[in-house]
């Protein structure tokens, strides 16, 4: 009786917990993996990579979101899970539209959003795009202009890492794409890479051995989102103009993103706060990252 009670309570509230995989599929025809569990606010995840899925979100920090949030964990189309576009559609346009998509197909009329790195420009695209769908953003470890992130910081740290002087992304003879392929492969080949985001070597290895559950892993997105200008905007100075909450966690070790990167944001009405660690807080600063989330749901005062 008392189960039943407490059931009626939280399905009264709109928060009753759940877990559920599922296809949704999008009005172009892409079939995309859906896990929605847990109870409270509905919250989107926005993966990064480009490319990199739900799944080391889910395994690392699962248990605690959903403990406090209704989870919508995403493949997004072209990675993991997930099928790809027969037209090769992974515009911004495009990718905000599977978002509002699978919204509506679970019925939610707004939710929050949680974007890790390169989630934090699909969160802007979403929300210049949709700009009521969102009631809040939390933003781990995000860049919002990928050139600034590169420029500032990926590509300065990666040459001191490899024990170069970096001449700056103004005298670089390269295209920046071929840099950035150039200097990650150098920096793999001396297994020096896991510098970039971890503050331990071992981070990497643990995080790199959770694909290993995937016989079949879609990367088509990965490989195309960095040669599309979309996802090059810079969303820096659109940040003023964003009245929703907004989360803005960042390391002071993050060189993937940049620790400088959030001197440049803006948002109205947010919390940025900083932890001393690097890009994947999810895995190695659970803590920090925990306390940050519940003072910005009581900050801005969300009902999970």
């Amino acid at each position: 009786m008392k189960k039943l009670f407490l059931a009626i309570f939280f399905l009264s509230l709109g928060y009753i917990a759940k877990a559920e995989e599922k296809q949704i599929t999008t009005s172009d025809g892409v079939d995309l993996y859906v896990k929605v569990e847990g109870k409270g606010i509905p919250c989107l995840y926005i993966h990064g990579g480009p490319g990199s899925g739900s799944y080391w979100f889910e395994k690392f920090f699962g248990d605690f979101m959903e403990d406090h949030f209704t989870v919508i964990y995403l493949d997004q189309r072209g990675v993991g899970r997930s099928g790809s576009p027969e037209n090769g559609d992974y515009s911004m346009e495009r990718m905000a539209k599977d978002f509002e998509e699978v919204r509506k197909a679970l019925g939610y009329d707004q939710w929050l959003t949680l974007g890790h790195s390169f989630g934090g420009i699909l969160q802007m695209g979403y929300a210049e795009l949709y700009p009521q769908a969102q009631k809040g953003m939390m933003m781990i470890d995000c860049t919002l202009y990928l050139n600034d992130s590169f420029c500032q910081s990926w590509a300065p740290k990666a040459s001191e890492f490899l024990g170069e002087k970096y001449v700056g992304c103004e005298n670089d003879t390269l295209p920046l794409l071929e840099r950035m392929g150039d200097l990650g492969n150098r920096l793999r080949e001396k297994d020096l890479f896991w510098k970039m985001a971890y503050t331990k070597k071992e981070s990497q290895a643990i995080m790199d051995s959770t694909y290993l559950k995937f016989e079949k892993w879609n990367y088509d997105f990965g490989n195309a989102a960095l040669s599309l200008d979309d996802y090059w905007k810079n969303y820096l100075p659109d940040t003023k103009n964003i009245e929703i909450p907004v989360l803005f966690f960042h390391g002071a070790q993050d060189f993937m993103v940049g620790p400088d990167h959030y001197k440049k944001v803006q948002f109205p009405h947010m919390l940025s706060v900083e932890f001393n660690g690097g890009h994947i807080p999810f895995q190695e600063n659970k803590e920090d990252l925990k306390k940050a989330i519940l003072a910005y749901v009581q900050k801005f005062h969300f009902q999970v």
